[in-house]
């Protein structure tokens, strides 16, 4: 190793630290450890590998710092976030561009020398007194051709604990990488620390360096803008898949059962934060792989898709027993999880909003001591649990993991499903005509309310496209063709549907039921296969009313009524036509690249419309749609 660089580490590092370094052999690497160890000058250096006696230092340095605390039930330990630091940081969140890149207007950016400039005038020194985590982790399986090796530092504890359950240790990934500089890095401090929380959240920082494939995080601890791999190495991968060829999507992958267990079909869905994403992966039943981030690449004529983590960190708002009784039984039993911004009882008991429990009145949460009808700092009513609140669990930790978590080839991918969070307009489920029909009038024209998972303020319906938008790092229209070339050598390219379980009737009630969501897969499958006919409508393929009633009885013991199956599949004409309108005004104003194609399909989506609405007026009835295809 450089004479110099030895200087900088040896001594914060001690021999053993050193030589797990040293080991490494790469050069790029050991200079940019260096580097950051000089600016950020930790009182010492802990250097994580794969082994299982380094990841035990690091969850008991949690319990001894404070980061954590432990639980009743053996393994479980909660994390408290500052009071104003409970979600990502959208306002403090930029990428660093150099003049001449443009992302558009939509995606937030810096000057890139500006930024580099302060990430590290506030890092100087930010270390002091404390000890800094060097970690090692993968990116997708290891050994693959979807692998990515990072590098996270970092001076929490609690970020490097959450990194080894969400992620699969990346040293020997490092060791069999040799000398490459293409890994991720990622610099990370929580700054001051008062009550153990970051003290200084006006200097809160997450700066994503693409030209270096690189994350500063600074005066934070909210995993989301703290855990490196998570949405903060999706943007750089974004960048990397757009490059090379491949994508990187907002994305669960799942394995649904057909008809009596005989097969199982995976497939891949794109939700917004709160839009029932995580419960869709996590069907009674079925199988997971992955409720989060998906590498998808075309191989052999197929695509195949992986998931980046091996973890989960859910939203636990709404988790009982009776509505994702998979997660809730991992949640209470015996295991390594981390819950954040839950209350925590006096008998070191976890609680959050809907647990199903009777609800406390007193016990410690994020706010400090808590009591029912206590005010926050804001003045505002704090309730019993954030509800942001979260959890962190290995995904092997439940029942229904499916086999292929970490095959190195991943699996086949036959379906995509797109959803949003819609109260007037689209109907529960519904299917593309094809590919490209899919990601132009479903994929690209999300829409979703805001909820708590991104602070400020909520209940605005806001366009998120693939939702992802939050997370480009490439131009837009750039995106949604990248989204659209990766089959163009796939044979039989997956199926694309769109669903949204927040449709409401005119009493304001919800149409779906929790569960409906489940009928609305097996019927997916069952499209996938080819097993049952669809309703060919202005805007894609809907269910027959005569293929969901058995499944409704099968999977939730429900008798499905013609009233229901009839409200809940309405073509609701003006709604269609002004959400278009509206999308388009969008891309027409704010997406500087925005592909022809994409103006022409939802061109001829709204002529489709209006033809229909000439001859059944705003407001059409399935059963009409059908006899009129018939």
């Amino acid at each position: 190793m450089e004479d110099r660089i030895k200087d900088i580490l040896l001594p914060k590092c001690g021999k053993e630290n050193y030589e797990k370094l040293k080991a490494l052999n790469n050069a790029k690497l050991n200079a940019f450890v260096a580097k950051y160890v000089e600016l950020c000058d930790p009182a010492s250096v802990f250097v994580r590998t794969d082994s299982e006696k380094d990841a035990e230092y690091i969850r008991n340095r949690s319990i001894t710092n404070g980061e954590e605390q432990c639980l009743a039930i053996e393994g479980h330990t909660a994390h408290f976030d500052g009071y104003f630091d409970q979600g990502r940081d959208k306002a403090n969140t930029k990428y660093l561009l150099r003049p001449d890149q443009i992302l558009g207007s939509d995606i937030s950016s810096a000057a890139r020398d500006e930024g580099l400039k302060d990430a590290h005038d506030i890092l100087k020194g930010i270390m002091s007194g404390k000890e800094m985590y060097v970690a090692f982790f993968c990116l997708g399986p290891t050994n693959s051709e979807f692998s990515i090796p990072t590098v996270q530092i970092t001076d929490s504890s609690y970020v490097s604990h959450s990194e080894d359950i969400l992620y699969r240790s990346g040293y020997e990934e490092f060791k069999r990488s040799g000398d490459s500089g293409k890994f991720f890095r990622f610099v990370h401090s929580a700054g001051e620390l008062e009550n153990g929380v970051s003290r200084n959240v006006d200097k809160r920082r997450v700066y994503i360096d693409l030209e270096k494939e690189m994350v500063f995080s600074t005066n934070t601890q909210y995993a989301g803008n703290t855990v490196g791999l998570k949405k903060l190495s999706m943007r750089l991968a974004i960048k990397r898949a757009s490059e090379e060829g491949w994508l990187t999507e907002h994305m669960f992958i799942m394995g649904v059962y057909g008809p009596g267990k005989k097969r199982i079909t995976y497939f891949t869905g794109s939700f917004p934060s709160a839009c029932g994403k995580t419960a869709t992966a996590m069907l009674e039943g079925e199988k997971i792989i992955g409720d989060d981030i998906a590498y998808l690449r075309e191989k052999k004529g197929k695509i195949h898709a992986v998931n980046v983590e091996r973890g989960i960190f859910g939203i636990i708002q709404d988790v009982n027993d009776a509505n994702d009784p998979a997660i809730y039984g991992a949640l209470t039993s015996p295991g390594e999880v981390i819950f954040s911004n839950v209350l925590v009882t006096a008998e070191k008991k976890p609680r959050w909003i809907e647990d199903g429990l009777e609800e406390p009145m007193e016990g410690i949460n994020f706010s400090g001591k808590w009591f029912k009808g206590e005010k926050g700092p804001d003045d505002k009513e704090v309730l019993l649990a954030h509800k942001n609140a979260r959890y962190t669990i290995r995904i092997k930790s439940l029942g229904n993991c499916d086999e292929n978590l970490d095959n190195p080839e991943g699996v086949e991918i036959k379906g995509v499903i797109y959803g949003g969070r819609d109260s007037d307009t689209n109907v529960p489920v519904e299917q593309s005509f094809d590919w490209a029909h899919g990601i132009l009038t479903q994929a690209a024209t999300i829409e979703s309310e805001t909820t708590a998972a991104t602070l400020g303020q909520e209940g605005v319906r806001k366009f998120n496209l693939m939702a992802n938008l939050d997370f480009l790092s490439v131009p837009i229209g750039r995106y949604i063709q990248n989204n659209l070339d990766i089959v163009e050598d796939v044979n039989k390219p997956p199926l694309i549907f769109h669903v949204n379980y927040f449709l409401r009737g005119k009493d304001g009630k919800y149409l779906n039921g929790i569960k409906d969501k489940h009928v609305w897969v097996k019927w997916m499958e069952r499209r996938v296969h080819g097993e049952i006919e669809a309703i060919k409508t202005p805007t894609g393929y809907y269910p027959k009313y005569e293929d969901l009633v058995p499944i409704f009885k099968e999977i939730l013991g429900k008798d499905y009524t013609g009233d229901e199956y009839e409200e809940q599949f309405m073509l609701r004409i003006p709604e269609r036509i002004a959400k278009k309108e509206r999308i388009k005004k969008i891309y027409h104003t704010k997406v500087f690249d925005t592909p022809h194609v994409l103006m022409k399909a939802l061109n001829d989506q709204v002529a489709r419309l209006e033809e229909c609405r000439k001859k059944y007026g705003d407001y059409v009835s399935p059963f009409v749609l059908e006899k009129d295809v018939s």
